[in-house]
């Protein structure tokens, strides 16, 4: 199984230099391969493939205007232009929208180098067009014979720095099998809710810090644009938010890790997260709540370990079916925590309800 490792590291001026360059013609490569194939389809009905788009990037570094390209490593480069390819294919399968364009400030800024473009020995890790090894710090050991097969720089909003080694790791093998299975519903007053009857209490990382966030946004907002004052205020506001998504990442983690070990089968809701998201009131409390991010490690959690993830249908109405008898409550409203049923006159729990009802219906589709 591959499985990467991810740790912070502080490059030197120079380093720091050289990789800022990277990242700017990594961009720059990108949008031009974009444009290009986009004008080729536009124009010609032509679709254009990698071998093309490599080939232009080698007539790109023959001009002067595009000679500085050849300034930093070609790997990161190519990686790019196949990055670009996986996702016109993603494209042409419906799997995912038209790609689009890089932005200086947006954009994730990273680059990717194989097994070509950097040295790994004695534990140390030195990227091509480098003389010096990378100052990491090993937060974690890797696996007893590591050898990456590929390096991942990059560069969060807050200014730190990450390198990402892809490994195979031996250390990650099937769970022995277990008969427990569990219905799980997501919510905002419990971040999770069992069929157990356990909650897991919603931690609200960005109410912790909504304050300090604020008044460091009100003083962003102070600062003239284009001014050093204003960059700095920036970088505050960007470290605010990585400790937000830090604390919430940690505790998803936890959370999915817990889940799979302890079940052999766990059933949640297939949930349309972009759509719940319009509801205005509550997009805040939704996007902290993290609930894709959460299925997102589940299922991948799942296949590292031999477990399964069954995903209900998203129409089906877990919260105001009684779990006993199966009558559906249509005057049942949001705000109503605890209810009985009136055909049963079973008493619940409206969350507990709802995983019974998830956790039944993940059975029946198994």
């Amino acid at each position: 199984m591959k499985r990467a490792y991810k740790y912070r590291f502080y490059p030197s001026p120079e380093q720091t230099e050289q990789l800022n360059r990277t990242f700017g013609c990594v961009r720059l490569v990108y949008n031009r391969a974009l444009a290009a194939r986009t004008r080729a389809w536009a124009n010609d009905r032509q679709r254009t493939s990698y071998v093309q788009s490599s080939a232009w990037l080698t007539e790109w570094k023959r001009t002067d205007d595009l000679a500085f390209l050849n300034e930093v490593s070609s790997v990161p480069l190519q990686q790019t232009l196949r990055h670009l390819q996986s996702a016109f294919a993603a494209f042409w399968d419906k799997r995912a929208r038209y790609p689009r364009f890089k932005s200086k400030r947006k954009s994730r800024a990273s680059a990717e180098y194989t097994r070509s473009a950097f040295r790994w020995r004695d534990g140390q890790l030195t990227l091509a067009k480098m003389h010096a090894p990378l100052a990491v710090v090993w937060s974690r050991p890797l696996p007893e014979g590591a050898n990456p097969s590929t390096v991942t720089v990059s560069r969060d909003t807050a200014g730190r720095w990450f390198v990402s080694l892809l490994v195979e790791d031996p250390t990650v093998v099937p769970l022995p099998p277990s008969s427990s299975v569990v219905g799980v519903d997501a919510g905002l007053t419990s971040l999770v809710t069992l069929s157990t009857g356990d909650k897991v209490t919603n931690p609200r990382h960005e109410r912790v810090e909504r304050r300090k966030l604020a008044i460091a946004q009100r003083d962003l907002s102070r600062k003239e644009k284009g001014s050093a004052n204003r960059a700095k205020a920036r970088v505050k506001v960007a470290r605010i938010h990585a400790r937000i998504a830090d604390r919430r990442r940690d505790h998803l983690h936890k959370l999915s890790t817990r889940l799979i070990r302890e079940n052999q089968t766990v059933m949640i809701e297939d949930l349309s997260v972009r759509n719940i998201l319009r509801n205005h009131r509550l997009a805040r409390a939704i996007s902290d709540a993290a609930w894709s991010e959460l299925r997102n490690m589940l299922e991948y959690k799942a296949a590292w370990y031999g477990r399964t993830v069954i995903a209900v249908d998203r129409f089906y109405p877990s919260s105001k079916t009684c779990s006993a008898c199966g009558r559906i409550n249509t005057k049942l409203t949001l705000g109503v925590r605890v209810w009985t049923c009136p055909s049963c006159g079973t008493t619940y729990d409206r969350d507990v309800n709802a995983a019974n009802n998830i956790l039944a219906a993940g059975l029946a589709e198994r």
